[in-house]
């Protein structure tokens, strides 16, 4: 009998921590700190093939980037801002990566509206949003948005817009983390900390 109520507990404990519940609010997250590694996850390209994180992570020294939507004007201005900077972030020896729940399709939008020439890949089922601790409660004014952008298959989470850069073993060298989407790391900054991570 104690060794099924034991069995019975480890399977609890073990059900209690993947489930864990989604934050409601952006200041409730607990993201991945630095020194720990991004997990791995599928996602997809603008062209809707599957594309595994790791396998772009191992390749370059990668800046990481998760923002909420090509619908989001601030998130627009920052992709932009990453476009005019990609060149001194590729001397340095990086690679950008732009994540969203976005579908495939509203990609491409936001690669011709934005002038985007680095990658930007699709976390529409929030996969490696959720595994990076970032994703929380949209509020309901969202999720209409989220909706449509996602193609139906997000209407409740946004991530928190976040930088991460990472070294080619997936280690998280810095991070950025704004829970005020309207506050976002400068391209002067974020090029000053990989001068200095170099």
């Amino acid at each position: 009998m104690k060794k099924i109520l034991l069995i019975f507990l480890t399977a609890l404990t073990s059900a209690a921590h993947a489930q864990k519940p989604t934050p409601k609010s952006a200041t409730d997250i607990a993201p991945l700190l630095i020194g720990e590694k991004i997990p791995n996850a599928s996602l997809k390209t603008p062209e809707n093939a599957d594309v595994s994180i790791l396998d772009l992570l191992n390749k370059k020294k990668t800046v990481l980037v998760f923002y909420r939507g090509g619908w989001c004007p601030y998130c627009n201005i920052h992709l932009q801002s990453l476009a005019g900077a990609e060149k001194q972030i590729i001397d340095l020896g990086y690679q950008i990566i732009a994540v969203s729940p976005d579908s495939p399709e509203n990609l491409k939008i936001t690669e011709e509206k934005d002038k985007v020439k680095y990658s930007l890949l699709s976390d529409s089922n929030m996969a490696l949003i959720k595994a990076v601790g970032i994703d929380y409660q949209a509020p309901e004014n969202y999720k209409e948005v989220i909706n449509v952008h996602s193609n139906g298959i997000n209407n409740s989470l946004l991530p928190v817009p976040s930088v991460f850069v990472v070294n080619t073993d997936a280690d998280i060298l810095f991070e950025y983390i704004a829970p005020d989407f309207k506050q976002r790391i400068s391209t002067e900054l974020l090029v000053s900390v990989l001068k200095n991570l170099k």
